[in-house]
């Protein structure tokens, strides 16, 4: 179990006393989440830092991200790094994540040499290993994986909502197969598959013969893959933290039966059903000449639609930024669209959904 800081408690004292009774439970990942905003994770960071102190540092695996967003040039690494060794008060970081590589950023990253100032930040003993984390295809994670060797961990989404896409069950074993440490993060999609479920899911799940939590079923689903090196979950409360550490104790992989898969299996074509949007996610649209992540903001909606959670799909969309405003309808998608998607429309139909009360 590894536990993700980004729903922490604004009460620093609860928020200290989470992070330790986690660790004295044997959590032994911490990951410092992704800085959207750079005041907030400095906040963030340094709370992590003070958590640390009296002998915790030593027991835990720290693994701090640089978002592919935040460099524009080399020296950017240099300087992200030094500044979360600083907020963290500790002279090394376990695993140093670039955040967000994909089909786009990774190019431009090959291109800045990044990776060499990795390989000098690991020479002089301020990172151990090299890590990345991913949202694209399968074969784009293939040709990541396979361009550099020195990888020691990936992270992605994955849950029994991803099981073929971001980059799924395929890039989950490829992965393993190369020898890195796989870390899941969002098996529970931000929460919402532990939400009341639209009614034609809640009848599948109601056929089930043996009482689980939703999030007890949705945790359990990810565990039971042996390629899974660890599921970093976000907890706000000592509840949760009890809860998921409890529950990671009893996990083992390969312990589903044949039955709880299907019913599984059956969950997720309830939801998919739900879908408006028949976007996979190919990204044969991208990349957008006005800079517009299609695919994403198409997930983000249907996400609303699926889990009738319109809140968090709005929180996600502001976080990450996304805006059509740039929009001028030139078509370059729509033509290349292989489903023939509508998709200047539905960029509309989206944001206007996903950018209220933003």
């Amino acid at each position: 179990m590894g536990f993700g800081v980004r729903q922490l408690p604004l009460l620093e004292s609860e928020s200290i006393k989470m992070i330790r009774y986690a660790i004295d439970h044997g959590v032994n990942y911490l990951d410092l989440g992704c800085p959207y905003d750079m005041r907030q994770h400095e906040r963030l960071t340094r709370l992590i830092g003070r958590a640390l102190q009296d002998g915790y540092r030593q027991k835990i695996r720290v693994a701090a991200s640089l978002p592919a967003f935040l460099i524009n040039a080399s020296p950017d690494f240099e300087r992200y790094l030094n500044n979360q060794l600083t907020w963290l008060q500790t002279d090394r970081i376990d695993f140093f994540l670039l955040s967000g590589l994909n089909r786009e950023t990774w190019p431009r990253l090959q291109g800045l040499d990044i990776l060499s100032r990795a390989e000098g930040a690991m020479r002089d003993g301020r990172i151990d290993r090299p890590g990345f984390s991913f949202h694209d295809d399968f074969q784009t994670l293939r040709g990541i994986l396979d361009a550099y060797d020195n990888w020691a961990l990936c992270q992605f989404q994955y849950s029994y909502m991803d099981v073929d896409h971001h980059p799924g069950v395929g890039g989950l074993k490829y992965a393993a197969d190369k020898g890195l440490a796989v870390v899941i993060a969002e098996p529970l999609r931000w929460g919402r598959l532990t939400k009341e479920p639209p009614e034609s899911v809640a009848k599948v799940w109601a056929s089930a013969s043996q009482e689980r939590k939703l999030s007890e079923w949705g945790l359990r689903w990810v565990w039971n893959h042996p390629e899974v090196a660890t599921v970093v979950s976000d907890m706000s409360t000592m509840e949760q933290v009890v809860e998921n550490v409890a529950l990671a104790g009893s996990a083992e992989a390969d312990s589903l039966t044949v039955q709880e898969q299907v019913l599984i299996s059956r969950v997720r074509d309830a939801y998919r059903k739900l879908s408006s949007i028949p976007c996979t996610a190919c990204r044969g649209c991208m990349p957008c000449p006005e800079g517009i992540d299609v695919p994403r903001i198409f997930e983000l909606y249907n996400d609303a639609i699926m889990y009738g959670d319109v809140e968090t799909a709005r929180s996600i969309y502001r976080i990450e930024q996304h805006s059509t405003d740039s929009c001028n309808e030139c078509g370059a998608c729509v033509k290349a669209c292989g489903k023939e998607i509508t998709i200047p429309d539905w960029l509309k139909k989206a944001h206007q959904l996903l950018a209220e009360h933003g």
